[in-house]
């Protein structure tokens, strides 16, 4: 069968890869792709935004599977696009994608249902967002931008004064676009941060291994959010016991709430969770596969990620059964000088010969292309996510930095601590 991966990031990239390694995949198409991916697969250039072009496209090839990478095609209907066409594809419907697209969407259909979160309310208005926060005790606050903004338009304030502030650059300044054309203004939550990513046909939910991601861009989780500087997998703070809960009280109800709402969910569901001293708590849905995460989560799958993907879609995620590899993986991203503000593109890109030689490695190409002299150079914020195995997640952290230290290019930051609050 031939499938078609839709994207061109790091998770891009880790999909095609790990199709590619299916014996029941003749061949992978990613569009546009990026210099990683036209490793595993053929690269097509292509609008990915023409959703009716996309299809007269892959009908003409052939094309058995689509897998979408990024929220941005869910949210703009790419599922309902493809299954008018009848071509198989993954992941939910517009209306389904709104569990991500709007996050106020997604704040009272976890009060309508139950489902443990923070406390929080919406604005459409910047006088009344300003009166909220006026009315609420001093202390810590997150202001989120209502729509997508590339996973940057969440802002944590210590105090009222960055609470008005933070308002004032999605509503008043339109920081975010017409993403923050409504906010959220909600509780601090504290404890430590997991990602819980499950397969869901609607029916039949199965929880991915778990993973934790970095959020921040600098060491001890300082500085600006980010779309992620690192993760790994499996997190050992998410035991047994709490992914009982985590699947109880916050998988299962989401979903059937999602269909009792006429949105019925198929696809990945993320939840990014907080886990409380009250127990876990949902931070965000995102409806895809998560980046970084992603990454990590792969190199330990076992099973046929063909498979999975193909069950999701005919409504038979029952029939499977999803094995792992016992050893962790960490991903350490690589990301430009000045992500995630202002950056250059262009610089060329060193050693990455060296780092795919280690053994148990991958390097995973985010913002990276080729150049018309067929050098590797950099195309985004965050450039690559190197992804390295071992016996335990020591190992994993040791094999990982190895091969960040293959490779250069101007302006090259990463964090240094990825992993670490698995030790």
């Amino acid at each position: 069968m031939n499938v078609l991966v839709v994207g061109s990031g790091g998770r891009e990239h880790a999909l095609a890869w790990k199709l590619s390694e299916s014996p029941k995949v003749d061949k992978v198409y990613i569009a546009p792709g990026n210099s990683g991916c036209a490793l595993v697969g053929e690269c097509v250039d292509m609008d990915t935004g023409n959703l009716r072009n996309m299809v007269r496209w892959a009908r003409e090839h052939d094309i058995g599977l689509v897998l979408p990478g990024s929220e941005v095609y869910y949210v703009d209907g790419i599922v309902d696009a493809f299954k008018e066409a009848d071509i198989p594809i993954f992941g939910p419907t517009k209306a389904a994608a709104e569990l991500e697209g709007s996050k106020a969407f997604a704040k009272n259909l976890m009060r309508r249902h139950g489902i443990p979160t923070a406390d929080f309310a919406e604005f459409e208005q910047f006088e009344p967002a300003m009166r909220y926060i006026d009315s609420r005790p001093e202390g810590p606050v997150v202001v989120k931008a209502d729509g997508l903004c590339a996973g940057k338009g969440v802002i944590v304030c210590e105090n009222r004064d960055e609470a008005k502030a933070a308002v004032r650059r999605i509503m008043g300044d339109g920081e975010f676009g017409s993403a923050g054309y409504r906010v959220v203004i909600e509780e601090f939550l504290r404890g430590q941060e997991v990602t819980i990513l499950a397969l869901t046909d609607g029916k039949t939910i199965a929880p991915l291994a778990s993973s934790q991601d970095h959020k921040a861009a600098f060491d001890g989780d300082t500085g600006p959010n980010t779309g992620g500087m690192g993760a790994y997998s499996p997190a050992p703070i998410l035991t047994d016991a709490v992914m009982d809960e985590v699947v109880e009280r916050i998988l299962v109800p989401t979903v059937h709430g999602m269909n009792e709402e006429g949105r019925r969910f198929r696809g990945l569901l993320y939840a990014g969770l907080m886990l409380t001293g009250g127990g876990p708590k949902v931070l965000e849905y995102n409806v895809r596969f998560g980046d970084p995460e992603t990454q990590p989560v792969l190199m330990r799958l076992k099973s046929d990620f063909f498979d999975l993907i193909d069950a999701t879609v005919r409504g038979k995620l029952a029939d499977q059964t999803i094995e792992w590899h016992p050893d962790p993986a960490v991903c350490v991203v690589l990301a430009s000088g000045g992500y995630p503000g202002p950056y250059e593109k262009g610089k060329v890109v060193y050693g990455l010969d060296n780092a795919a030689r280690r053994p148990n490695t991958m390097v995973f190409h985010a913002g990276a292309k080729l150049n018309h002299q067929k050098q590797v150079v950099t195309d985004g914020g965050r450039v690559f996510g190197v992804t390295a195995t071992g016996r335990d997640i020591a190992a994993a952290i040791k094999s990982a930095y190895a091969a960040v230290g293959d490779i250069s290019f101007e302006g090259m930051r990463y964090r240094t601590d990825i992993g670490k609050k698995a030790l």
